[in-house]
């Protein structure tokens, strides 16, 4: 069974998203709060009863990609259909988080502007309520770092998740049917009924989630997907790639990595081993060692690939060295090594290359090794975590026209260069 969804950028021409300009700076702000949210991964609370939350009244298939910006940043979304009858939803697709959500009506407490019609359960004849008896409910904690909580009135499971600082969804766990396409449905599938949810989703209806906790999409499908997806992110905003579920698209030049089973991965995100660096033809005098330490993750809601600071000094110092006939521009954000390359046609980049466990290399498109906030600001796209110990992840923008394939059945990630054509 293979299913394939389109993918957009959020801010891309293709998306129905309103334009509003979210400036560069926002974005790369918004990526420290998501690579904060990694890093810490909320401690636990309790929700509680749903009165302190203000809830009294209450086989395979392939998605096109769209460009969006995950939480508002530099991110992905796909558009699914909830319900029967199905009300078409854009949400983003992400690798860091497991439990799928959207806004629901009657939003009892708060929702923000999305751009789909808002879902709404009580016109579908396939939704129904969790009770927090049920041990489905239970694994919501491990899930979300938050207990559930439960209705006074009528039982139903609550669940919160909170992703970096003001961004959250409350709201009933529930089952619905998911339409992927038009001969795709995946039924009793357990997904968050948003009614009180908050932040920077811009303008999307909610998150897929795509991680590796038995309530995530791909552990939920694993039956129908056998446990693989892949996709391919769009080189610009205004290019469409794609989600695809079920076996990969067959091809030669994918390589494959093991998962890392580093403990920097937890629950929920995708472990690496990276092994080394090169730039411009040089290794880089940096120790698989130094990667270890903190570990190492492959997210797609995180922007710019953050390194160990060891690491990212010697890459750093061998780009600009290769780049040094190119006048500088002022930095951005995070990123502080940026060119003015308003005068020239062509230019010439070091190429980098990153090694992974098991021998595998992987050669980043030039699409992958910048950060493009103009002609005239043109930055290296990658940044430094605080310290060594600090967890490594590699980034969307490192990602770009590369087929990344998930066979989390076989316990290995695969990338394909030039897998988008």
């Amino acid at each position: 069974m293979k299913t394939t969804l389109d993918v957009v950028h959020k801010h891309g021409p293709c998306s129905k998203h309103k334009k509003t300009q979210t400036s560069h700076s926002e974005i790369l702000n918004l990526d420290i709060e998501r690579v904060k949210y990694i890093h810490s991964k909320i401690p636990k609370n309790s929700l509680g009863h749903d009165d302190e939350l203000g809830l009294k009244q209450l086989d395979s298939a392939t998605l096109p990609a769209k460009s969006g910006s995950l939480i508002g940043s530099g991110n992905y979304f796909v558009v699914v259909g909830l319900g029967t009858p199905k009300t078409e939803l854009s949400l983003i697709f992400d690798t860091g988080s497991d439990l799928t959500w959207t806004q629901c009506e009657p939003c009892v407490k708060s929702c923000y502007k999305q751009q789909d019609q808002i879902y709404d359960p009580s016109k579908s004849s396939s939704y129904s309520n969790i009770t927090c008896t049920s041990s489905l409910c239970t694994q919501l904690s491990t899930a979300t770092g938050n207990d559930p909580g439960c209705a006074s009135t009528s039982k139903a499971c609550i669940y919160g998740i909170q992703y970096g600082d003001s961004s959250f969804s409350v709201g009933f766990f529930s089952h619905e049917r998911l339409t992927m396409t038009d001969t795709d449905t995946v039924d009793n599938f357990l997904f968050g009924c948003g009614q009180n949810n908050q932040g920077l989703f811009g303008g999307s209806a909610g998150l897929i989630g795509l991680g590796r906790h038995p309530i995530s999409f791909v552990q939920q499908t694993a039956a129908k997907y056998h446990k693989t997806f892949s996709y391919c992110l769009p080189s610009t905003a205004s290019n469409i790639g794609y989600l695809s579920f079920g076996a990969a698209r067959a091809s030669s030049y994918v390589k494959y990595t093991p998962f890392s089973s580093n403990s920097a991965a937890g629950t929920s995100f995708y472990g690496l081993d990276i092994t080394g660096i090169t730039v411009g033809g040089s290794k880089l005098p940096v120790s698989a060692s130094t990667f270890s330490t903190g570990g190492a993750i492959i997210d797609s809601g995180t922007v710019i690939t953050r390194l160990p600071p060891t690491a990212y000094s010697a890459l750093r110092s061998a780009f600009r060295q290769g780049m040094s006939k190119y006048p500088p521009a002022s930095r951005l954000s995070i990123l502080d090594t940026c060119y003015d390359l308003s005068g020239y046609k062509t230019i010439t980049v070091p190429k980098i290359i990153f090694e992974f466990g098991g021998g595998v290399t992987v050669d980043l498109a030039a699409a992958g090794t910048f950060y493009v906030a103009s002609v005239k600001q043109v930055c290296l796209a990658f940044a430094p975590n605080g310290d060594d110990s600090d967890v490594t992840i590699f980034g969307n923008v490192q990602q770009k026209t590369l087929q990344v394939v998930y066979d989390v059945g076989g316990g290995k990630l695969g990338f394909g260069v030039g897998g988008c054509k």
